[in-house]
């Protein structure tokens, strides 16, 4: 598995100069990447690094524009959709807080990390997280739970890695 590591000592470096205990998990609050399956709810709280963003596509006239980045945590990747002014708002190595967030199915096939209409989205730091790239959770395939069907269950991994951001040789 390759692991990417950047120190992610800064918060607990604060954290003691205000007298309180490192929080156990790099200070994360919520859900941890590997842990996201589908679902139609604003639930997802979670911090993560800003590791690559694709190039934006053309206007798309009667739409509104759109881009995508790739996030991870110590756990797992994912891709992030972003929706117009956010677009310029967020570079690699930011690290950002997703609060009320949405993993869900994008347009249909694209699944993907997104704040949504009530969720929101605010950069925290920058380079300071421990992450990995693999696995990514908008490339795994998702079915039904046959014991019960309101739950989502992992069938199939598509690709250990993001198709859209497809790491060096």
């Amino acid at each position: 598995m390759q692991e990417n590591l950047f120190v992610h000592g800064a918060l607990d470096l604060l954290c003691i100069l205000q007298g309180d205990a490192p929080p156990a998990g790099g200070g994360r609050n919520g859900v941890q990447l590997k842990d996201l399956v589908p679902a139609a709810t604003n639930t997802v709280n979670t911090t993560f690094i800003v590791l690559d963003k694709a190039a934006r596509p053309a206007h798309a006239h009667g739409r509104e524009e759109t881009c995508l980045l790739l996030v991870a945590d110590e756990t797992a990747a994912a891709h992030f959709l972003l929706w117009g002014a956010e677009c310029d708002a967020f570079e690699p190595g930011d690290i950002v807080r997703l609060t009320s967030g949405i993993f869900s199915y994008h347009r249909g096939s694209s699944l993907v990390l997104r704040a949504g209409k009530r969720g929101r989205v605010e950069k925290v730091g920058e380079f300071t997280m421990l992450f990995v790239e693999t696995p990514n959770m908008s490339e795994v395939r998702w079915g039904r739970d046959p014991g019960d069907p309101r739950k989502m269950v992992q069938e199939a991994v598509v690709s250990h890695y993001s198709q859209v951001f497809k790491p060096p040789h």
